[in-house]
């Protein structure tokens, strides 16, 4: 990509700011150097920007505030997503990040005062309702159109409004919680560190569904991990009392205190797995969790990945994360650092329900799978997954494998796969259809391999065989052109094998 590439930053009624994303990266490597001040190392003028739009915040103008700081957000979010790609400096990284953080809170805070604006205008009687006669002038109608939100987003607004009133200054920390983790502070996990993200915390339980026992037993059965466990998303222990009972040591932790506890009494820890680090040793156990779907989930496993390294971990993860190519973390943990083994449920798990969900229970509508990630003797996490079909009813009285033993079932290879039903050969597809092939070519003037092959539905190696098996049994003569026809011998035995046909078939209607 060229650091020619300009970026142009046009607000309806306002300022255009125009760089190019070579004058980012200039700027950036030269702050690192000390040869800019740090308020001026910003050649794309977003730092100025950024003071223009807090301006018009303290103003009252939440309408520029809010176009402006939008703006910002995502010509630094695109900065930082360049600079990752193309491997540049942290320094530049973190530069961008923090542009984007300042940008983030300004259109945050913005949102909050039109939501109060739009809230009072309702209460006044002066919200333009469609459909209705009107009652006061257009001049003194408050359109949400006319502010840049829309329904959903004023209802967001709401949410972080009263989070915040609950709790002042939880949006600011909740930014600079990411930025000081090295991560990116982005709309999705604002809402979600706050508890916002599509529905409220109660209402959604912090993303908190108890995984079945049957998943952590099919897993168990194919894995084997270091004697003690980390179980960073406990919620009740659904998942660390299958580990402990197969004789593992657990850690436990949670984004909310439920009490859990371990078999030895000791209380689950609480805390954001998104900011933790190793402790100062640097040791990190094995990680075997259901992480909380949603906004969160790229972030979690690549937070994972980058920061922690666990030697081994297992993920419950819809079976969709095998896919995606838009989010940086998706990409990192699938691509950079692949899992080594997928474990795909070829059966639906029984339903998770959300805790506190006491409507209809429905079944299950996800597939899911344990994703399984190991580090390599080089340091890295490999780069070949091996995904493998499973049925957790097979596994509801497995026993585990043993801790502290590593490595998985028979240390899974691509030459080691095998179906639950064995291959069959050439020679067994062979035999299986030849009284079929038989048949068919007799009822045809000629044939070749393409024709027989799509009218009885076999492979093409087993068409080819079947030919062959009739001219070496005369069952069938060349008719020139890479075409056949069925021989006089091959008519004889084609009434011997409806003789036998038939008397199998009286057989059987005497038996019933």
């Amino acid at each position: 990509m060229s650091d020619d590439i300009p970026i142009t930053i046009s607000i309806p009624g306002g300022p255009s700011v125009e760089t190019t994303l070579g004058r980012i990266k200039a700027a950036g490597d030269a702050a690192a150097k000390g040869l800019l001040p740090a308020a001026r190392a910003d050649a794309s003028n977003l730092a100025a920007t950024i003071d223009r739009a807090r301006s018009l915040f303290s103003e009252g103008d939440y309408q520029n505030a809010l176009w402006l700081s939008e703006a910002v957000y995502d010509q630094s979010k695109a900065a930082a997503s360049y600079a990752k790609r193309m491997k540049l400096s942290d320094e530049l990284i973190g530069k961008a990040r923090r542009m984007q953080g300042d940008a983030l809170l300004i259109e945050t805070r913005a949102k909050m005062a039109l939501a109060d604006q739009f809230d009072e205008a309702q209460k006044a009687g002066v919200v333009a309702v469609p459909g209705r006669p009107k009652k006061v002038s257009d001049e003194n109608l408050f359109r949400l159109e006319d502010v840049g939100l829309s329904k959903g987003q004023v209802h967001e607004a709401r949410k972080l409004r009263d989070a915040e009133t609950n709790e002042p200054g939880l949006v600011e920390r909740a930014i600079a919680a990411r930025i000081q983790a090295g991560l990116e502070p982005s709309r999705a996990n604002l809402r979600a560190a706050v508890g916002t993200a599509s529905a409220s915390k109660e209402d959604r339980g912090d993303n908190f569904y108890q995984t079945p026992i049957e998943a952590t037993r099919t897993l168990l059965a194919y894995e084997s991990f270091s004697d003690t466990i980390w179980e960073p998303s406990c919620g009740l222990g659904a998942i660390s009392r299958i580990l402990e009972a197969a004789g593992y040591e657990v850690i436990i932790s949670d984004l909310v205190d439920r009490g859990t506890v371990t078999q030895h009494g000791e209380l689950q820890t609480n805390g954001d797995f998104l900011t933790s680090k190793p402790d100062e040793a640097g040791k990190v156990a094995d990680i075997v969790t259901n992480p909380p779907y949603g906004e969160v989930l790229n972030d979690y496993v690549a937070h994972a990945l980058r920061v922690h390294r666990p030697r081994k971990m297992a993920l419950l993860l819809n079976l969709n994360f095998l896919c995606g190519f838009d989010d940086d973390d998706r990409n990192f943990a699938m691509d950079e650092e692949p899992p080594a083994r997928v474990y795909v449920f070829k059966r639906r798990l029984p339903m998770m329900h959300r805790e506190g969900w006491d409507g209809k229970k429905a079944s299950s509508r996800m597939n899911t799978a344990w994703f399984v990630w190991e580090l390599q003797e080089d340091g890295t996490y490999g780069d070949t997954t091996i995904i493998k079909r499973v049925d957790w009813k097979d596994f509801e009285e497995a026993e585990a494998l043993l801790p502290g033993v590593g490595g998985n079932i028979g240390e899974i290879h691509f030459d080691e796969f095998k179906r639950d039903t064995p291959r069959k050969t050439l020679d067994e597809r062979i035999s299986e259809n030849e009284a079929q092939a038989l048949i068919w070519c007799a009822d045809q003037a000629d044939f070749d391999a393409v024709d027989l092959r799509r009218a009885i539905g076999v492979r093409p190696s087993t068409a080819d065989g079947l030919i062959h098996w009739m001219l070496e049994k005369r069952l069938a003569d060349p008719a020139g052109d890479g075409r056949f026809k069925i021989s006089e011998q091959g008519w004889l035995a084609l009434r011997a094998t409806a003789g036998v046909l038939v008397a199998s078939d009286a057989a059987r209607r005497v038996a019933v």
